[in-house]
């Protein structure tokens, strides 16, 4: 939970800098835990009532909406940590292979040494 208010309060729209995998996955996973049990409750309450669903369905809205850019962030800061610009986010938009290769970057070691994009995280 440390890592995901790291990423929400101190690096809301942090693009700078270095992030290391643990803090990458465990933001990931957060969302989606909370995406998947926003999923669950819209199909229980789809069942009983649509508007109950619907509620459930704009929370999940404003949810997605309120960590786009901290996702975009905390991405970005990977693929600094990794020694690649953030600007390889956008490979997210090439079919099928494009966000493949995002994952594979996501899932590499940190550069040991300072880069350019600044000092280890692990360090």
């Amino acid at each position: 939970m440390d890592w995901y208010l790291k990423c929400i309060k101190d690096n809301y729209a942090n693009f700078n800098g270095r992030a290391r995998r643990k803090e990458f996955w465990m933001f990931t996973l957060f969302n989606w835990i909370v995406i998947f049990v926003l999923m669950i409750l819209a199909g229980i309450f789809g069942s009983f009532s649509h508007s109950l669903a619907s509620i459930v369905v704009f929370i999940y809205f404003i949810f997605a909406a309120a960590v786009i850019i901290p996702t975009i962030a905390v991405t970005v800061r990977r693929l600094h940590d990794t020694g690649r610009s953030g600007w390889w986010y956008l490979i997210i938009f090439v079919p099928i292979v494009g966000p493949i290769i995002l994952l594979v970057f996501m899932f590499l070691d940190s550069m040991p040494i300072e880069n350019q994009y600044g000092l280890n995280p692990k360090a």
